[in-house]
């Protein structure tokens, strides 16, 4: 898979503390204890990269975005009500911080160091399924994963991403046309 060519430095391995900004609460007592911030980490962390990826198609930034997430989780440390509410959380906060990077002023006028640099990042093998999803437009793709590699129903991802249950059909039904155009053109019926 894609993910496990990312390296692991992303885990949370710092025992320093962040306060707790509430009244009356201890400010030496994590927001999340390390092993919970651990199990996080270890059940999502792929989900994030591979989402943040498809967001961006950066391999750093996708690193970023991950980092970004488990951040906010350590700092907010939300109280989920079951497993879907922890999942539908960190794939929501991924969409908006993959969003609020494509539309930042900083992401918009600087080049990566991908275009600088003689080492691309890595891509999915030629040919295969994955890199003809990875060459539609954003709102396709994205929609795209989420459904056939995530599993989620159109009103899930609707819900997900903060679109109309209606847009996110027409986007699962505009990319499955250009992705069939796009396989026919390489010689797959």
């Amino acid at each position: 898979p894609m993910a496990h060519n990312f390296p692991r430095s992303n885990r949370i391995v710092s025992r320093k503390r962040f306060p707790d900004h509430t009244k009356g609460s201890d400010p030496m007592k994590p927001a999340l204890e390390e092993q919970e911030a651990q199990r996080l980490v270890e059940t999502y962390s792929d989900l994030i990269l591979r989402l943040s990826y498809t967001y961006l198609n950066h391999t750093q930034d996708a690193q970023d975005i991950c980092q970004t997430v488990f951040l906010k989780l350590w700092e907010k440390a939300p109280a989920f009500v079951s497993p879907d509410h922890e999942r539908a959380w960190i794939i929501r906060t991924t969409a908006n911080a993959c969003k609020d990077l494509l539309k930042s002023h900083w992401h918009k006028t600087t080049v990566t160091l991908d275009a600088a640099a003689a080492v691309p990042a890595p891509q999915p093998e030629a040919g295969s399924l994955l890199e003809a999803v990875g060459r539609l437009p954003p709102p396709y793709r994205v929609v795209i994963y989420l459904y056939y590699y995530e599993g989620y129903s159109a009103k899930e991802i609707a819900r997900l991403l903060g679109a109309n249950p209606a847009t996110i059909s027409t986007r699962l039904r505009r990319g499955r046309a250009q992705l069939k155009t796009l396989l026919e053109q390489e010689g797959y019926r």
